[in-house]
């Protein structure tokens, strides 16, 4: 089979909220390390590097277009394009974004499209089955790949099987949304109910003409969107307007429950959504009392638990069952495994008490490194920062606040009203309100400093940038500060 037989697309766009504590606005489940080795978003990346796949295409939020970059490059994968969503409007605008995309660049193209945040232990099983849909895909049908159920789980959604089209596709009769616990239990004792896992094979052309009959605003939408994108660095922005004008409507809703040339591929794969902490705990080894943990944790007496600590915290469970327990520095989760679906609706309320442990962890990453926050009061903060080999912050100023920066460990290069100084351990500098500052490390090793900000408003929307290696001088957001 030749190279770029298959082109895939990874939606990374989501937040993940269900996995709260440790999944953020900003950091979402996708970036997490939740097993000890690389990322979730990685291991997507990983499995489609071999030689039947093109380079694939991200479809990325703007917020995290940096993560994606940092990610491709620890594994050795690079991207045909990452484009990025101006907004969020579900996975049908990105999906067929993606193929337009595509079909610019190759008629006939076969796009695979792939959520970012799941997990599948048998590759091989997956490659394979994936390979068994491709002529469904060519005949011209929007090929689905369901999941043979392992469990009554009503936290899927479900895909009805009919007749057989080939050796390994089938007709799909219906599709049924989260069942009831007594429904579940009998699509499992079926053979042709298999779990919706949001993985599609098609043809570009196959989506489109689809989506002419279906929803063609949207389909000009996304053309104006695409036609009108802006290269920016590695990126692909979107056309804000004209993304923003799709109809926010899932792929399932928008396409795969509105047209008759759907084909599904049954397949066992060892995967899991990850939609819930209970869902990690049952992807992790347990010890002999059932218990499975990550992190600095400690049992006693407790069957069937999974604790996860983040941040160096000490977590300990006493004489607990069936109980999820996550610690992070500055939030900690506590839920029985039946209700863990319900983390979703504390984010919420988390959220619209605009609260910052929805959005941010204490240490947040940016392009040039990270910043922690470590304490805080009225007219001061105090941060650590880690600058990168080779990276460097905004030139920008600051009208309410000052800064002292001491450098902890490692060198850097400070610019202060043009002029330069090199700093080295234990070394420090004052950064006046008003002051025109740039903050560099030139050397081989990560730079470690502590700053303090003091002043009448330390809001990280206190900031103009005047140059800046990552694209973030227009528009300036609140939320796009100096640490950014």
């Amino acid at each position: 089979m030749k190279r770029e037989t298959i082109c895939p697309v990874i939606l990374s766009g989501g937040s993940g909220t269900r996995l709260w504590p440790l999944s953020r606005f900003r950091f979402p489940k996708q970036f997490l390390d939740l097993f000890g080795e690389s990322s979730l978003f990685q291991k997507t990346c990983t499995r489609i590097m071999g030689a039947e796949f093109a380079a694939p295409r991200i479809l990325s939020n703007v917020e995290h277009r940096f993560m994606v970059e940092e990610q491709m490059a620890e594994i050795g994968c690079e991207a045909e394009a990452i484009i990025l969503e101006p907004a969020s409007r579900n996975t049908a605008p990105a999906i067929l974004t993606a193929a337009l995309h595509a079909a610019a660049q190759q008629e006939g193209q076969l796009i695979l499209i792939l959520p970012s945040d799941h997990l599948i232990t048998e590759t091989e099983k997956f490659l394979s089955t994936l390979m068994q849909g491709i002529p469904a895909a060519k005949a011209g049908h929007i090929v689905t790949f369901g999941i043979r159920p392992t469990s009554p789980h009503t936290g899927y959604g479900y895909i009805e099987t009919a007749a057989a089209l080939d050796d390994a596709a089938f007709k799909v009769r219906r599709f049924h949304e989260k069942p009831s616990e007594e429904k579940a239990s009998a699509y499992l004792n079926e053979q042709n109910y298999l779990w919706n896992a949001g993985i599609f094979l098609f043809q570009a052309e196959t989506l489109i003409n689809a989506m002419q009959q279906l929803n063609p605003a949207m389909l000009e939408n996304c053309q104006n969107a695409l036609a009108a994108a802006m290269e920016d660095l590695a990126f692909t922005r979107l056309e804000e307007k004209a993304y923003s004008a799709c109809e926010n409507i899932s792929f399932d809703y928008a396409v795969m429950e509105q047209t008759d040339n759907i084909a599904c591929v049954p397949m066992s794969c060892g995967w899991s959504d990850l939609g819930s902490w209970a869902a990690v705990a049952e992807n992790t080894n347990p010890d002999k009392d059932g218990n499975a943990s990550m992190g600095d944790v400690l049992f006693e007496e407790s069957r069937n638990c999974y604790a996860h600590s983040r941040d160096g915290a000490k977590l300990a469970v006493i004489g607990l069952e069936n109980v999820l327990a996550v610690a992070t520095r500055d939030a900690i989760l506590v839920t029985s495994r039946e209700r863990s679906e319900q983390v979703k609706e504390i984010v919420a309320r988390i959220k619209a008490n605009n609260c910052e442990s929805a959005i941010d962890h204490k240490r947040v990453y940016r392009p040039w490194g990270w910043y922690e926050s470590l304490n805080n009061g009225e007219r001061f903060q105090v941060k650590c920062l880690m600058v990168k080999p080779g990276a460097q912050l905004s030139l920008q100023s600051h009208h309410h606040r000052a800064e002292h920066w001491v450098v902890v460990s490692g060198s850097v290069n400070v610019t202060l009203n043009g002029k330069q100084n090199l700093l080295s351990e234990n070394q420090s500098t004052y950064i006046p309100i008003g002051a025109v500052h740039r903050l560099e490390n030139p050397g081989k090793i990560p730079a470690l400093l502590i700053e303090v900000q003091s002043g009448s408003y330390l809001g990280e929307d206190d900031i103009i940038r005047y140059q800046d290696d990552y694209g973030r001088i227009i528009p300036l957001k609140a939320d796009d500060g100096t640490a950014s």
